[in-house]
């Protein structure tokens, strides 16, 4: 039950009327008619913007257009008062009988209230976290990772199907810089003395990579030159990160479909066409491929830059900025022209939209790709991208040293050992992702209305504690939820409660709206509104004993009460599992 669509399509349904009637023209489009929360609560429950939006199309006045419209909306069964201010916005205020409604359709929904068909089945992939297999996942990947997850689960939720996917950048030089760093622990392994030069990873997390070198070779690579042993240290080491990277991941309970493996891009089996050189030549065809030279980049001294000619995409005619190198000098394929195979691959595979989450220092390649995939899909497919911010990572307001094990930055895992992965996950996304986000060690871990996690959880184990309590006062208490739904909840009309019913009444429009956006945020803030409404409500009880959530010489209003807490519980739920987070029924 939204609440929100539901009267939008009163308002339709009132339009369609006014044009049967003659009164407004035929044909006027409705699709940019919203019902949303007033901002001044004190003008009602829901108001919408039909007024202002259709006048033109009309050929009336905004507020003449409200005004009819009003008298239509006014006989709607649970309205109460219908009234238009300023130019033409409309205000719906709900009598008390509507709230109860609201309350029965979470109790029979259940875990499913709140679901919306807003994605409509469409397929869409969400690319998130794709670090380079060189070591375990730092702090800074720790935002992208869970930001990605999140938002899959919000759009999965909200009726798109959902395929998570992790790039695995395997092809590029890093990866030899990884081999050689694990060559130096096998050689170690084997007892010499090491020393790592600049340049090659120190971490200590390599140590096991270079035992496992010796178990599969033995003494075997010392005797092969650097072009022998390099692609089998190579296979290895990234298998162990890759290991590694998932054990993180699975950490912060995240897990991919799909591991796509940028080698797969440059290969060609059997001297057959690689995934690269078929874009290439579908974009040739089409004349988006070129040979040409290209102007310094702005900015740069002269001395820098080398005038050659070059295989071009052209970008510019799809947005970009400047056309695009495909090829570099020595004839290896860029960056770019991987990223447009890749991209396309996904096309091919099925997917018209695509999300990619990157981190804030990749938004200057965010125009080109976009205007790579448009041309590569010719039109068809669409990117869009979502930019996370640093994560400042502190412990009681000071920066945190750098991990020893990794060797050069903090890693994922020593944050989740040490504050748990809810914590990590709800403040992740707490704030939105284009924003610097200061992530505190020590706060996190508080048992306070400051800390959201906490709040967020206790609110849920309050429900579940005021639903255990309930069932030592009335043994015979059903143990569903849904049971609760026929119960006479009439009797919640105190304005606290009132308050919760309208929070939860919000739910499904919260999904919505957040997962059309790609704002998860909006959900953690959500649930930060509702646990307050809860504890607001609790607190009053302790003041005013008839507020309470369970009254022993009162079984009706007790019950109609426990629904409202079953309601509240659900919803919390609910949402913490869309965020990856879980619901305690017990904090301690």
């Amino acid at each position: 039950m939204n609440l929100f669509a539901i009267f939008a399509d009163h308002v339709r349904d009132a339009v369609g009327q006014l044009i049967a009637e003659g009164a407004v023209p035929a044909g006027i489009d409705t699709a940019r008619v919203v019902v949303e929360p007033p901002r001044d609560p004190s003008h009602g429950d829901l108001a919408t913007n039909a007024a202002m939006v259709l006048a033109k199309d009309a050929g009336l006045k905004p507020r003449d257009l409200a005004e009819k419209l009003v008298a239509r909306l006014v006989t709607l069964p649970g309205v109460a008062k219908v009234d238009v201010a300023g130019p033409g916005f409309i205000n719906i205020a709900l009598d008390a009988s509507y709230w109860p409604r609201v309350v029965a359709a979470v109790l029979e929904a259940g875990s499913g209230y709140g679901r919306t068909d807003a994605g409509a089945g469409q397929a869409i992939n969400v690319e998130y976290v794709s670090a380079n297999p060189t070591g375990p996942m730092h702090v800074g990947h720790c935002r992208g990772a869970v930001f990605g997850d999140a938002l899959a689960n919000l759009l999965a939720f909200a009726g798109w199907k959902v395929t998570r996917e992790y790039y695995i950048n395997d092809a590029g030089a890093q990866v030899d810089v990884l081999a050689r760093s694990a060559f130096l622990r096998y050689r170690e392994a084997l007892g010499e003395a090491i020393s790592i030069p600049e340049g090659l990873y120190p971490g200590d997390y390599l140590v096991p990579v270079g035992k496992a070198l010796v178990t599969k070779y033995g003494r075997t690579l010392l005797d092969k030159p650097e072009n022998e042993w390099l692609p089998l240290v190579r296979d290895v080491s990234i298998d162990a990160m890759m290991a590694m990277i998932r054990g993180d991941l699975a950490a912060l309970n995240i897990h991919h479909e799909v591991f796509f493996s940028e080698r797969t891009l440059h290969a060609r089996p059997n001297g057959a066409p690689s995934i690269i050189d078929r874009m290439l030549e579908s974009l040739r065809a089409r004349d988006l491929v070129y040979e040409g030279r290209l102007p310094p980049p702005k900015g740069q001294p002269v001395e820098d830059w080398e005038d050659r000619e070059q295989t071009l995409f052209r970008a510019m005619q799809f947005g970009d900025d400047v056309d695009r190198p495909l090829m570099k000098s020595d004839g290896a394929y860029t960056y770019f022209a991987a990223d447009i195979a890749y991209h396309k691959d996904k096309f091919d595979r099925g997917f018209k939209r695509m999300i990619d989450v990157w981190g804030a220092d990749h938004g200057g390649y965010v125009k080109r790709m976009q205007a790579a995939v448009k041309a590569a899909t010719n039109g068809e497919g669409s990117l869009d991208v979502e930019l996370c911010q640093l994560v400042r990572l502190l412990r009681n307001g000071e920066p945190v040293k750098m991990s020893k094990r990794a060797g050069d930055f903090v890693t994922l895992r020593d944050v989740v050992d040490e504050v748990g992965r809810d914590a990590v996950r709800f403040m992740m996304i707490n704030r939105k992702n284009d924003a610097v986000l200061d992530f505190d060690l020590a706060k996190v871990i508080e048992q306070t209305r400051d800390n959201p996690v906490f709040y967020v959880q206790y609110a849920h184990a309050r429900a579940s504690s005021i639903l255990r309590n309930a069932k030592e006062a009335f043994a015979d208490l059903p143990d569903a939820a849904s049971a609760f739904a026929g119960e006479d909840l009439t009797l919640l009309s105190d304005e606290g409660e009132i308050t919760l019913i309208k929070q939860i009444a919000s739910y499904p429009r919260i999904i919505e709206q957040a997962a059309v956006a790609r704002e998860p945020h909006r959900l953690a803030f959500y649930l930060y509104e509702l646990a307050s409404a809860l504890h607001a409500q609790w607190n009053r009880g302790k003041d005013l004993p008839h507020l309470r959530f369970i009254i022993e010489d009162d079984r009706k209003s007790t019950y109609a009460r426990l629904a409202l807490v079953h309601a509240v519980a659900l919803i919390i739920a609910s949402g913490l599992s869309v965020l990856g987070v879980d619901a305690p029924k017990e904090m301690r």
